[in-house]
């Protein structure tokens, strides 16, 4: 066995295998993933009645800075009272930006 040839292939599989995983990386997280995060941040709280987040990033300048972000909004019922929140979630690392409430019905 030509130990030289399997070392130069094993090599080569790890730069591609790096070189992939670095390009994954990159990719903004799935819409739905971003909102099962938020929703889980508001149970913490209270229940949540509904929810709906927008599929395409959009940018976000939030304090003089720049994100591409997922937009959605949350209801709550507390007391029968619903209350409707808008939110921003950075599309890359799934961190909220921004939470405001829109109003109470």
């Amino acid at each position: 066995m030509n130990w030289k040839k399997l070392l130069f292939a094993g090599g080569i599989g790890a730069v591609i295998g790096y070189s992939v995983k670095a390009q994954l990386d990159n990719l903004p997280i799935r819409p739905e993933e971003a909102l099962k995060q938020v929703k889980n941040a508001f149970r913490e709280r209270g229940p949540v009645s509904g929810s709906w987040i927008y599929m395409k990033p959009e940018e976000l300048t939030y304090n003089e800075l720049d994100y591409t972000v997922y937009r959605g909004g949350i209801t709550r019922t507390i007391d029968n009272v619903n209350t409707q929140y808008e939110f921003f979630i950075d599309a890359y690392t799934g961190s909220v930006i921004a939470v405001e409430e829109t109003s109470s019905i």
